[in-house]
Parts: structure tokens; sequence; C-alpha cells
């Protein structure tokens, strides 16, 4: 990490059917090898199993699903006089739409379902309804900040 100044934010585009930014950062998260017609392809089609499923307006349902996800609180190390402390602190809000997409796919690539668009709607229609692996990480961050309040003074 560079010490003279922060690093400028890339433009991203919209993506190209539902106009949404926060599509398109999904979708370049997913992406492996720069594959990016792949990526494409998989978010549409589970988006689409998900609206079908679910009755909801696809770019509405993913944008619910990834509220679900999305961590208020998370803990962050800090040394003092030799011990470690897990201090709780709240997440501002682009990183935890990073960590929320994060969460999502990883979640998605851990279940058994055969194909990616199924395991991807599979965990969209779940965090929709607040259960998943992806709901439940975002619940074990929050039980660990609430553990950890204790050493919350120690905040910077």
């Amino acid at each position: 990490m560079s010490r003279r100044r922060a690093a400028e934010k890339r433009e991203i585009l919209p993506d190209p059917q539902y106009k949404d930014l926060t599509v398109t950062k999904f979708i370049n998260c997913m992406m492996l090898d720069g594959k990016k017609a792949v990526a494409e392809k998989i978010f549409y089609t589970a988006i689409g199993t998900a609206e079908s499923r679910g009755g909801m307006e696809a770019v509405q349902a993913f944008h619910t699903a990834l509220d679900n996800v999305r961590p208020n609180l998370e803990v962050r190390s800090r040394r003092v006089g030799g011990a470690t402390y897990q201090v709780p602190v709240e997440v501002r809000s682009e990183r935890a739409q990073a960590l929320a997409i994060r969460w999502l796919i990883a979640a998605a690539r851990s279940r058994p379902e055969k194909t990616m668009e199924d395991r991807l709607a599979g965990e969209m229609m779940d965090a929709m309804n607040n259960r998943g692996g992806a709901v439940k990480k975002r619940e074990d961050t929050h039980r660990m900040a609430e553990a950890n309040r204790a050493f919350s003074h120690y905040r910077w």
C-alpha cells in the first residue's frame, strides 16, 4: 500500500441489461480468469431463476438479498501494550457492500447444487429469506463484535 496518497477509484460502467452499478460489481467479483461473458451468463440466469421462484422483480430481489447479507459491525485487531484486542467497529457502506458481495459468492460456491446458476439462485433466495451461508457469516460477524463490545473503548 502506497504511503504517498490514497489509491484512486476506477470508474466502472453499469451492466448492459439492468443498468445497475452494483450488478456490475457483483459480476466482476464473480468472474474467474477474465471470463466476463461467462460470469454475466451465470448471473443473469441465476437472477432470472430467483425472480421466477421468489416472485419479486429481478434487481429488487438481488438488492434485497445483498441488504440482508450486508454487515453493520465487524472486529478489527488493535494492539495495545503487547496484547491484541478484537475491537468492534462500524463498517463503512462501501466495505459493507464489498463484504456482502464476497460472502454471497463464497456461500454460493460452497453449495452442493450441480451448476453455479443453481447455486447462486439458491443462495440469493436464502439470503432474501434471511437464511443461508452468507447470512450466517454476517450473524457470526455481528456476534463476534457483540462479544467484544467490552473493548470498544480501544476504537481509534
